[in-house]
């Protein structure tokens, strides 16, 4: 009875944690730095904005790895699919891209939702992003096969299927598929393409994914 009691509270105070990590509060400061930033500093019209978790936020150097490109990076570290949306408003949509590239998806598979979660908020994001502009291309970079979370790789292959097939009958969504490019000959995440902690790329993972995202958005 004790520990069906101490499981019952385990799972209860799962659910409070997963719903607390859904607010997306938490980054208001992060975005209103984007926003005073703006202010002062307006970016370009018609560029290719690239929007999402670390992945973007960690990559200080993607605008030289995109010299043909002008680019705009709107990355907050640690968030989820449904922050991206909650604040497309304010830092997506005015700009106008040209084209958005997304990453996010990986953290929302970590914190315990499902492919199929994950897949619905992608589809959240897509439609509050194509109501305002709808013309506009999204490009969809797969989640990535991090070491430290290779034991979540199947719901991450199978989030990544789905948003890949959806991608595949809509026009203006394309998916970027970078997965085979970070493993090692072993079909295993490369540790060699991540930092110490392995989660986050270092510049070797970077470079991987550079000739990859640049020809999909130059086909």
């Amino acid at each position: 009875m004790h520990l069906f009691r101490a499981l019952c509270l385990a799972a209860l105070l799962s659910c409070a944690l997963h719903a607390a990590n859904r607010d997306p509060a938490q980054f208001e400061n992060e975005i209103r730095a984007f926003e005073a930033s703006d202010r002062t500093n307006p970016p370009p019209k018609d560029a290719v904005l690239f929007v999402g978790s670390s992945s973007i936020r960690l990559w200080t150097n993607l605008a030289e790895s995109f010299p043909q490109l002008t680019t705009i990076r709107r990355g907050f570290g640690g968030s989820h699919l449904p922050d991206s949306t909650a604040f497309a408003d304010r830092i997506i949509i005015p700009h106008k891209p040209a084209k958005i590239v997304l990453y996010a998806g990986e953290n929302d598979i970590a914190r315990g939702d499902s492919p199929e979660e994950t897949f619905d908020a992608y589809k959240k994001f897509i439609t509050k992003i194509h109501t305002a502009l709808p013309h506009t291309p999204i490009y969809y970079i797969a989640i990535k096969p991090a070491p430290i979370r290779w034991h979540l790789s199947p719901q991450e292959r199978q989030a990544n299927d789905l948003i890949r097939r959806y991608c595949a009958h809509h026009k203006n969504l394309k998916f970027i598929n970078i997965w085979p490019a970070t493993l090692n000959k072993d079909a295993q995440p490369d540790p060699d393409l991540y930092k110490p902690d392995q989660l986050h790329l270092n510049d070797a993972g970077y470079q991987r994914w550079i000739p990859i995202i640049a020809h999909a958005l130059n086909d």
